[in-house]
């Protein structure tokens, strides 16, 4: 009598479920970029509240590397980025 071998064969994953996986790693990276961003924007405007020169010009500087950063990794558009700086500059004291 002859015993059969039965190979254990790992069931691979489909390209569907993988890219799903790869989307929703995608989405929290993404959420937190644009979260960084948000409140370095914020810390513009508040600083710009309150009137302190030197906050708003040191709070510009990290909300500009922030928005070019999440440009340049496609979290925001390019554009809306350039929109936000544009803005956020014309709150400095003059």
């Amino acid at each position: 009598m002859a015993t059969a071998v039965v190979a254990k064969v790992k069931k691979r994953k489909s390209s569907a479920e993988k890219r799903h996986l790869q989307s929703i790693k995608a989405r929290d990276r993404n959420r937190a970029r644009r979260s960084l961003t948000r409140t370095a924007v914020r810390r513009v405007r508040e600083a710009a509240a309150s009137g302190d020169a030197a906050a708003v010009t040191a709070a510009l500087g990290v909300a500009y590397s922030a928005l070019d950063t999440a440009a340049k990794r496609g979290v925001i558009h390019t554009g809306k980025a350039d929109r936000q700086k544009r803005r956020l500059a014309a709150l400095l004291p003059a």
